[in-house]
């Protein structure tokens, strides 16, 4: 039999064709893998919007079936002009369809990281000053600074036991060698914790954070003396303004006594070198189960202290004397909560530090304590000397330069190690 030829003329007018990318039978349905790329078999598409179509297109041929009409639009005077579909995948994620790629959707966080991370910030020094202003309250009816360091860690511990019993996080395995990398960590971490709830008991809130703005002055001094690392001249002139700003502070403070002074100083001291323990006890554990070990193991060194120096006094009338000054409920929620929001701020400090460049981080350690010192002298109405007022001041902006040029010092040694690398 001769073949026959037909001359078949196709007028495509401008349509939305929304039946064309919905789901047909196997015998008339038309694939659209050419247009569109997805994470999954199952597709459901909202309607195309074409919007432009060219002259009429003739074709020569048997048939016109499915292999005619993809023939037909990969003929080069059929053309798209724009084209963008939104499809869903199975489990339900819209999926950005766009010249032939499927795009993942973004989450909020992806798309707005500023906001989040002003929000973690926010948090972070929400956290720090209600913890600060609740534990100076307690310590006004309460004033056993062994025993509510003890509460603060066991409140976090249990909040991380918990945790770790849900699987949030997965609880990280430690061994001997861990064990052993930490304890020096850990041990600081408690003297550290525990001698600055000594100086928030002894003197105003305000004072203690003026004290621990020397902590700076102590990491350059242990990185130099005790690391043997080079510290630039800038830096150590950047914290002259530090020491001179806290001794105008200290001379003039109201609430000025030698307990406060002495323990924040050794606050001080005791965080420099668990910085530096930190450092030679890096692993590939994350942050949140490495404070959460860290906090289990200074519960222990702090329980002895606390049963033997503060343990008679509680007994014979240190409860009773807080129980009928505000009541039990009162009591145990304020022992509560103060543990609950010191480890809540430490935890968001973590997430909210991880988020930053060093330069961020800087800014923000200085801008917390500005936050807390303010927020402390409203609340407790401390009076404050123009001396005092004027060599916080100095102190904390000393604290500020010193962060910068540390910041930028960092930030310029990794990008030469990335030069070096590549």
């Amino acid at each position: 039999m001769a073949s026959i030829s037909y001359l078949t003329q196709f007028s495509l007018q401008k349509s939305r064709f929304s039946s064309l990318y919905k789901p047909q039978s196997a015998t008339s349905g038309l694939r659209t893998s050419r247009q569109v790329i997805s994470r999954t078999n199952h597709l459901e598409f909202s309607p195309n919007k074409i919007e432009s179509f060219p002259a009429p297109v003739k074709f020569a041929g048997k048939s016109l079936g499915l292999s005619g009409l993809n023939h037909l639009l990969k003929h080069p005077e059929f053309c798209i002009a724009k084209a963008a579909a939104a499809a869903a995948d199975a489990e339900g994620h819209e999926i950005e369809i766009s010249n032939g790629l499927s795009k993942p959707s973004e989450s909020f966080a992806q798309r707005f990281p500023a906001l989040v991370t002003g929000f973690f910030f926010f948090t972070w020094y929400f956290l720090n000053v209600i913890f600060n202003i609740l534990n100076k309250k307690v310590y006004n009816y309460f004033p056993y600074p062994f025993f509510v360091s003890v509460v603060h860690l066991l409140v976090g511990v249990v909040y991380c036991l918990v945790s770790w019993g849900v699987g949030l996080p997965k609880r990280a395995p430690i061994d001997k060698e861990l064990l052993a990398l930490l304890t020096p960590v850990a041990f600081c971490h408690a003297l550290g914790h525990v001698m600055s709830n000594v100086s928030f008991a002894a003197v105003a809130v305000s004072f203690t954070h003026t004290i621990k703005a020397l902590e700076p002055f102590f990491n350059a001094a242990a990185s130099q003396f005790v690391l043997g690392h080079q510290i630039p001249f800038s830096l150590w002139l950047s914290l002259a303004p530090v020491v001179i700003g806290v001794s105008m502070a200290s001379l003039t403070e109201l609430s000025f006594n030698w307990i406060g002074f002495i323990s924040a100083m050794i606050s001080n001291i005791a965080f420099t070198y668990r910085s530096i323990y930190s450092k030679k006890a890096m692993t590939g554990m994350d942050s949140t189960n490495v404070y959460a070990y860290i906090s289990i193991i200074a519960l222990v060194f702090c329980l002895p202290p606390a049963i033997f120096i503060e343990g008679p006094q509680l007994m014979q009338y240190g409860f009773k004397d807080a129980i009928a000054k505000v009541g039990l409920n009162k009591f145990l929620s304020d022992l509560f909560w103060i543990g609950m929001f010191y480890h809540l701020y430490n935890q968001v400090a973590t997430n909210t530090l991880e988020r930053v460049a060093p330069l961020t981080h800087a800014v923000g350690n200085v801008l917390k304590r500005v936050f807390v010192i303010g927020f402390s002298i409203v609340v407790f109405g401390n009076r404050i000397s123009t001396q005092t007022g004027i060599g916080t001041a100095i102190a904390i902006a000393g604290v500020a330069i010193y962060s910068l040029i540390k910041a930028n010092i960092e930030e310029a040694k990794r990008k030469a190690a990335q030069t070096h690398a590549s």
